[in-house]
């Protein structure tokens, strides 16, 4: 992999960003928006991907891309000769770019991450992106986190809760730094009035547990006919949640439209935004639902990510994880009380500051600069 690298190029902080692929995800989507950031702001920047999907998130102009999947012809046949195979590969990559730093996102690419540069100079960031029990799913992922990721020059989580999964060595390195709100979703709340809508946008698989947003509108459909139900995203749950809605008599009220690339213009004007996940790390889709300025109610689900975005009633509802009463109970009370969903609306509407994406993607620049710097 020979590179020719511009006298500029010599001169510019090189960063590298490392995930699995672009698919369409919170995580992805940040790493992309990171990537043109930096560049836009003077860092040269490249991306390294273990693979192409499908459905990506288009990578920047100017932005190299490297694949660091073993082809058919570097396979070993043996899991552990692959292994070594991918982690070579990977390592030959880093050393060769040998960039001022590397970022790596979630789970296995942070460990891949930290054994591949080590004892090559490289400061080595790792970022995690979900709930760690999740993300690092079985002992022997757990043992590599908690050990490795003392090696790390720095280590980025998204809730208290999170760091507090690691030992107190790398608590005390961890940093909490906030996804960068999606540029989309930066503009004037609405002005209009809220049309009778529930929204929710997300992957529709098991996790995100779109049945029980189904099951809690069928308790109060009947109360509020003028309302509907609307999720946005694709996944494997999707035709079963159709399938479901027929079964309840509300196929004409409950809509699952698949995935949608105008999000923003979608949803501004809803009535009720709704997150059921079991589990999240800092959901993107409900930062952007409540900077929009849409009431807004979320399971309390691990790592606590809603939690730190939802001042229980005065912002938003937090619900048990699963609780389909106290969902129902709460759209109850946003589509009986409009006045009092436009308060908290505009609550929810202040986090925007906050999240700006110029002012989070700075934070990140400068984390990532000292951490190449030390």
């Amino acid at each position: 992999m020979e590179r020719i690298v511009s006298d500029s190029q010599k001169t510019q902080t090189h960063i590298v960003l490392f995930i699995s692929a672009l698919r369409k995800g919170g995580a992805e989507r940040v790493m992309v928006n990171l990537a043109d950031y930096l560049q836009k702001t003077g860092v040269r920047v490249t991306l390294v991907t273990q693979y192409i999907c499908g459905e990506e998130y288009a990578l920047p102009a100017g932005i190299p891309r490297i694949l660091s999947e073993i082809t058919p012809e570097e396979e070993t046949g043996s899991r552990i000769g692959d292994f070594l195979a991918r982690y070579r590969k990977l390592r030959r990559i880093f050393t060769e770019l040998h960039p001022d730093c590397v970022l790596s996102f979630i789970g296995k690419n942070n460990i891949m991450t930290l054994l591949c540069t080590r004892f090559t100079g490289i400061p080595a960031v790792v970022s995690v992106r979900g709930e760690p029990k999740s993300e690092y799913y079985n002992p022997a992922m757990r043992f590599l986190a908690k050990t490795l990721f003392a090696c790390a020059a720095g280590v980025i989580v998204q809730t208290r809760a999170a760091r507090d999964f690691f030992p107190p060595l790398i608590r005390k390195k961890a940093v909490i730094l906030k996804n960068p709100l999606n540029p989309a979703f930066v503009r004037e709340r609405r002005t209009e009035r809220p049309d009778g809508r529930i929204v929710s946008v997300g992957r529709v698989d098991a996790n995100k547990n779109h049945a029980l947003i189904l099951r809690a509108f069928a308790r109060i459909a009947s109360e509020f006919p003028n309302a509907s139900l609307v999720v946005y995203g694709e996944g494997e749950k999707r035709q079963e949640l159709i399938e479901r809605a027929r079964k309840l008599g509300l196929s004409e009220r409950a809509r699952f439209p698949g995935a949608a690339s105008d999000i923003p213009d979608k949803i501004r004007t809803a009535s009720a935004f709704v997150l059921s996940s079991g589990h999240e790390g800092m959901p993107n889709a409900l930062i952007e639902a409540m900077c929009l300025g849409i009431p807004s109610i979320s399971t309390d689900c691990p790592c606590g990510g809603p939690r730190e975005l939802i001042e229980d009633g005065v912002n938003g509802y937090l619900i048990p994880v699963g609780d389909e009463e106290a969902l129902a109970d709460r759209l109850r009370r946003i589509l009986s009380d409009e006045e009092g969903a436009e308060r908290m609306g505009k609550q929810a509407a202040l986090l925007l500051e906050e999240y700006r994406p110029e002012r989070v993607n700075a934070e990140w620049k400068d984390y990532l600069l000292g951490c190449a710097a030390r």
